[in-house]
Order: C-alpha cells, then sequence, then structure tokens
C-alpha cells in the first residue's frame, strides 16, 4: 500500500479494512450481528440447579437414602448431586431429663441438586416415596439459588430449641442451683430463652426466681 494510501484509510470514518480490501462499517456491523445470531443458537451446557420434590409425609429421610441408592446403582453421578433434608434440633426437658430429637423444617419436601434432563428426572420421579416436583408435571421448576442459600445456611446455623412440658400455674421442684429442692410455682414461661419465671416461698416470703429449664422438675 503507498504512502496516500495510507493517509486515505487513516482518515475514512465510515470504512475499514477487510480481507478483501476495504468495506463499509455497515458490511462490517451486519456481519457482526449475524455471528453473534449464530453464536445464540449454539445450545448452552446444561446447569446444575435445585428443585424442591414433594414426598409422602415422614418419608422425607427415606427418599434421601432411597435416591442416594438409586444414584450409584443408576450411574447418576454426573446429574444429581446433592439431597438435603432440612431439620432442626429440638431438646425437650422433661422431669430434668434433655430428650433430642429431629424435626422438619420442611415436612413433606426434599432439596435435590441435579441437571435436569429426562434420564435425571425419571430417576428422581420414580424413587419410592416421591409424590412429583414442583412445578408442573411435565416442567419442574428449579428453587431461587437465594431461597436456597437461606434454607441450607439455616440449617447448618440452627440454634437449638428447647422444649418444656410446663405452662405458667403448674408447680415445680427446682433440683438444681441455689434454690435447690425448693418448691415453685410457675408465673411466666420464656421458649426462646428455655427459661421460666416461678415464686418461690423463701424465709417465708413469695420470691420471683428465675430458672433454666434445666434446673427443674413438674411435680
Amino acid at each position: 500500500m503507498t504512502k496516500d494510501n495510507n493517509e486515505i484509510v487513516e482518515h475514512l470514518s465510515d470504512m475499514e479494512l477487510g480481507q478483501e480490501g476495504i468495506v463499509s462499517k455497515e458490511e462490517v456491523l451486519s456481519k457482526k450481528d449475524t455471528e453473534f445470531k449464530e453464536a445464540a443458537k449454539e445450545p448452552k451446557a446444561p446447569q446444575k440447579r435445585w428443585y424442591i420434590v414433594h414426598t409422602y409425609s415422614g418419608h422425607e429421610n427415606k427418599v434421601k437414602v432411597n435416591l442416594e441408592k438409586r444414584i450409584e446403582y443408576m450411574n447418576m453421578s454426573d446429574k444429581i448431586f446433592r439431597i438435603e433434608v432440612p431439620q432442626k434440633t429440638i431438646t425437650k426437658m422433661k422431669d430434668g431429663k434433655k430428650m433430642d430429637r429431629e424435626e422438619k423444617i420442611f415436612p413433606g419436601y426434599v432439596l435435590v441438586e441435579m441437571i435436569m434432563d429426562d434420564d435425571s428426572w425419571y430417576v428422581v420421579r420414580h424413587t419410592a416415596g416421591v409424590t412429583k416436583f414442583v412445578g408442573s408435571s411435565k416442567k419442574p421448576i428449579p428453587a431461587k439459588d437465594s431461597e436456597i442459600k437461606k434454607i441450607i445456611h439455616k440449617t447448618q446455623n440452627q440454634v437449638t430449641k428447647v422444649e418444656l412440658d410446663v405452662k405458667a400455674g403448674d408447680k415445680v421442684r427446682i433440683i438444681s442451683g441455689p434454690f435447690s429442692e425448693f418448691i415453685g410455682d410457675i408465673t411466666e414461661v420464656y421458649p426462646d430463652k428455655s427459661k421460666l419465671r416461678a415464686m418461690v416461698s423463701i424465709f417465708g416470703r413469695e420470691t420471683p426466681v428465675e430458672l433454666e429449664y434445666k434446673q427443674i422438675q413438674k411435680i
């Protein structure tokens, strides 16, 4: 290209060089737009998402175990990744003894992280105890990632809830602490703090004392 041609190219405002010479910007933009549309048509790799599965009541943990076995048996670990049954621990105090039990946060539901296609749908849907996916029967709807993160975070960072089979007006015996062996009448119960308030007769005077659940026995 000569010096004159170089100067001409440098001052072009609506033309640019192509492989076959100088072409208009309109032609370049049209070509790029076509390339973009063609790229958009290319199928994207399927992504794993969380889906919510409805189960028979009380069968949540059985579904989890059954599905994990089916994933292994049917070699579906590349499409079905995690199964979660969100739970919280409930501690019940009875006669001064502590008993723990697990309680489902969402009874009747199981969370499944998977890549949805015909094969993975079949494996999950036909697991014993599963009744359906949340969504239409033909097109399960994935859950929002933000909602799943909140649920899993809540499960992993749960605060143990303590229950006590007493109420205001009940008479209790104090079994530990400075008022051990005293008898009191409950006036208030604070489930969120696992505490209660009772009136205890001390030196002939009714005195309010605050107690923890583990310090009393119901009479």
